[in-house]
């Protein structure tokens, strides 16, 4: 039986295609203004890439911000369940999540049997995910890449005190014009990002061992600050951008949803 698992997020939409405990395809598309469109042609794409028939999939859960606009979805599950279905599939060992995407960050917290005991999710502004870094780093006119490697090459820690994209964005702009060192304005950055998301995830009582999720964590200077911030050993799973979407195709694969 061939399952589908569905993560809908604010930027992008995550496919992942589950069969006899395998996965067996993968896939991605950006989210345009018209959401069902976005997820028919990314769900499409990737049916068509590894041959895969529509009429072989029979159940579909999808998950994420914009779960409701799968309209050919079988069952929804909330995110949180996912995420952690999707983690402890990987590793049963794995106490507490934090996962970051472009808009939203959170943090959930499993006991020895894999159950969801808390969560917490950080708070409205986007300046505790991934868009806070993207935005910071279109203010200092350098990819994210460049971003990043400006970041590890810091020696030296500065703060940055606002609680907002827009307000972070101007005190950037004021240190530019200081002529503060790159590297540590893109360092400053990074060591915000990683307050507000270890603030958010302390709200769980994190206990080891942590897994990083998310397509933001594969920033490598946000998990670098992240670390020693919470001064604890963080692992950013495999495919981490795919976990929701693996949780949801195995809750599929188990006729399970809506939880």
């Amino acid at each position: 039986m061939i399952t589908a698992g569905i993560d809908v997020g604010a930027k992008n939409v995550k496919i992942v295609l589950f069969e006899d405990g395998e996965v067996v395809a993968r896939g991605t598309g950006l989210m345009e203004m018209d959401r069902e469109q976005s997820i028919q042609i990314a769900y499409q794409a990737t049916l068509k890439d590894n041959d895969i028939q529509e009429q072989a999939v029979e159940r579909v859960v999808a998950t994420g911000a914009g779960a409701k606009s799968v309209v050919f979805a079988t069952d929804r599950s909330t995110l949180v369940t996912c995420i952690s279905r999707g983690v402890r599939a990987a590793n049963p060992s794995i106490r507490t999540i934090i996962d970051i995407g472009a808009n939203d960050a959170m943090a959930i917290k499993c006991d020895e049997t894999g159950k969801v005991v808390d969560f917490a999710v950080n708070e409205k502004c986007a300046a505790g995910a991934g868009s806070f870094v993207e935005a910071m780093a279109r203010a200092m006119e350098v990819s994210l890449e460049e971003f990043v490697a400006f970041s590890l090459a810091s020696t030296k820690s500065i703060p940055i005190n606002a609680q907002c994209v827009i307000f972070a964005e101007s005190e950037v702009v004021s240190l530019i014009h200081e002529d503060t060192d790159r590297n540590d304005i893109c360092r400053a950055v990074h060591d915000a990002m990683a307050g507000r998301i270890a603030s958010m995830a302390r709200r769980v009582r994190i206990e080891p061992p942590v897994a990083v999720t998310g397509g933001a964590s594969y920033n490598q200077g946000m998990l670098d600050s992240l670390t020693k911030e919470l001064d604890i050993a963080l692992t950013r799973t495999d495919n981490a951008e795919y976990v929701a979407a693996h949780g949801a195709a195995l809750l599929a694969a188990e006729g399970r949803g809506s939880a």
